[in-house]
């Protein structure tokens, strides 16, 4: 089954509406636009900051679908975040990752588009070649230390979801001994 880009964009820009008067520019666009004024700037500046802390060394920990086998158990999923940093260029964010996927396990940096949906980040990734996994394309929504997408490889695709947990270096014990379990916040409505 493919994914229809009108679709998804509908989808998008009814959840913006849905969000209420403070997403207005995006319920009314469909388009994030670069911060205009220096208010703007600031906001968008700590959105950012904040974005690239709570992605840093931290685990996504999930499950997948495949579409067409429902059958039996989910498969489990684990992706390491070790840090996430803005570049210079338009949209795209450097993730450095750990990925387990199958049999594999490879640490790679992976320049990955971020939109936003007000302050909803959504990672995409658009017939993206991850070194030693092959290509892929995902819309991967975070929110409130959960998160949330589908993807797709060649012609097979699914749904993805999960969890974001700090990751927990057992070398140090000083994150072991954790007094609260809930994981840290991811995106934080403004």
């Amino acid at each position: 089954m493919r994914i229809n880009v009108a679709t998804v964009l509908f989808f998008l820009a009814l959840s913006s509406m849905v969000w209420g008067d403070d997403q207005s520019a995006t319920a009314k666009t469909g388009a994030i636009t670069v911060a205009s004024d220096k208010s703007d700037q600031a906001e968008q500046a700590k959105l950012f900051q904040r974005f690239e802390e709570t992605l840093s060394d931290v685990k996504f920990v999930g499950r997948f679908t495949i579409l067409g086998k429902d059958d039996g158990p989910l498969r489990k999923e684990e992706y390491t975040i070790h840090s996430v940093k803005k570049l210079p260029k338009g949209d795209y964010w450097l993730f450095n990752t750990r990925i387990k996927y199958g049999k594999n396990d490879v640490q790679v940096p992976l320049p990955l588009e971020v939109k936003w949906a007000g302050t909803t980040p959504m990672i995409t990734l658009t017939n993206f070649t991850v070194p030693g996994l092959g290509t892929f394309s995902a819309r991967v929504l975070i929110y409130h230390n959960k998160y949330a997408g589908t993807w797709s490889h060649g012609n097979v695709g699914g749904h993805l979801f999960g969890t974001i947990e700090k990751n927990v270096d057992e070398a140090d014990p000083k994150q072991t001994d954790k007094t609260d379990d809930a994981p840290a916040a991811v995106a934080k409505p403004t």
